[in-house]
């Protein structure tokens, strides 16, 4: 197999497509092609074939066979990573492709991982009955600080290589770490969600003696990093790449109005057979819904939808706002199909002690609309480098 050349410059795609007509289809065809090393020319003709998540895992593994009969490597690793994505767990391919995924990527990008010099360390972090894994680098000149990155809901560990390598080229040393209910921790450690998201950041912090952190938690991570901060103040700055006041409520906020109210009725009311009953007749009409549930389940270890729904009320920064006492930067997107990005002044509400707070929301007119910014992550970043030097430079 012929390897990635690490001497070319860093390049981060930036574009919004419209594919598919399912917002979380279409979105995913767009990290696939932004984020995990697709091509549009590739994925824009079998968009629309996308009605169910069978038709997704029939096409991205097709993609990703004839990627890898043309040794196009970098897409087939893309293509077979993502395939599992809307695969139903317990579908013994999940793990399968996952793997296949994987061990591609080690082998394609192995100069930046081997040498006495390597780009990139890999560490295995003790964490419970696990091992936490840890991308590390270091810039090439003086470090401006050190940033611990992580993902989200439904992040894939490599899929980060190029952001890391970026923050790098940025000047900052970087550690980029998998947790409970991301990736191989949980697909093939077994190791679930939590909540509790300061226990992992703690293991990394303690394994590496690291202080003066500027933590960034992507999509999901926006509730995540503000929480491990709120009870680990050797992160000073903090980084929510995306608006995420409480999980609970982002779920429910994609829905109608009146369904919105219904649930909150029947929450109230501990109603666990007719919050079943509705969330029941959604996933019988909508198949995104019908996965979407099943794998939050799964990745939350949940019996039933209200049980799904109980877990997801525990990722709610309110009860821990008071004790986010660091800078804070929130990140959000005008067009977020998941998350409506108004939801930041009820946050920003909650956030009383922080030591300084910003907002900055991207738009559709820097291809930058959607969740997580997808369509121009360098620009992002940019904002965020630049942030982190504003304000470490008032500090010193």
């Amino acid at each position: 197999m012929k390897k990635y050349d690490i001497t070319q410059p860093v390049k981060l795609k930036k574009g919004v497509y419209e594919l598919n007509s399912e917002s979380n289809f279409n979105y995913q065809l767009n990290r696939v092609i932004n984020w995990d090393g697709g091509r549009l020319e590739d994925v824009a003709p079998i968009a629309s074939k996308i009605k169910v998540s069978a038709d997704w895992k029939r096409e991205l593994i097709a993609l990703g066979d004839k990627a890898m009969s043309e040794e196009r490597t970098e897409n087939a690793i893309a293509y077979y990573r993502m395939s599992e994505f809307f695969m139903y767990d317990g579908d013994p391919d999940k793990k399968k492709y996952y793997l296949k995924a994987t061990k591609l990527f080690y082998k394609y990008y192995a100069d930046f991982f081997e040498g006495e010099n390597a780009v990139i360390e890999k560490f295995d972090v003790p964490f419970e009955n696990v091992k936490l894994p840890v991308m590390h680098t270091v810039p090439t000149g003086k470090s401006k600080g050190t940033i611990l990155i992580h993902g989200g809901n439904d992040s894939y560990f490599e899929e980060f290589l190029f952001t890391v390598l970026y923050l790098r080229e940025k000047g900052f040393e970087v550690y980029m770490f998998e947790g409970p209910g991301q990736g191989g921790v949980m697909r093939v450690q077994g190791m679930h969600f939590t909540h509790e998201w300061e226990k992992p950041v703690k293991a990394v912090l303690d394994y590496f003696k690291l202080d003066d952190v500027t933590i960034i938690g992507i999509s999901l991570g926006g509730y995540l990093a503000p929480r491990a901060a709120a009870f680990d103040k050797r992160i000073k700055r903090v980084v929510a790449w995306s608006v995420f006041p409480c999980f609970q409520d982002v779920i429910v906020g994609m829905q109608k109005p009146a369904v919105q109210k219904l649930f909150r009725i029947f929450m109230a009311l501990h109603a666990r057979p007719l919050i079943n009953l509705v969330f029941g007749i959604k996933a019988k009409k909508e198949p995104v819904i019908d996965w979407g549930l099943k794998h939050g389940m799964y990745a939350y270890e949940a019996k039933d939808a209200y049980g799904y729904a109980k877990k997801l009320k525990l990722y709610d920064i309110a009860p821990i706002a008071d004790r986010i006492t660091q800078d804070m930067l929130i990140v959000g997107a005008n067009q977020d199909h998941f998350i409506d990005y108004r939801m930041v002044g009820r946050e920003i509400n909650m956030l009383k002690n922080v030591k300084s707070l910003t907002f900055r929301l991207f738009t559709d007119k820097e291809d930058a609309q959607n969740h997580c910014n997808v369509g121009n992550g360098k620009l992002v970043l940019d904002n965020i480098c630049s942030w982190i030097d504003q304000i470490s430079s008032e500090v010193n």
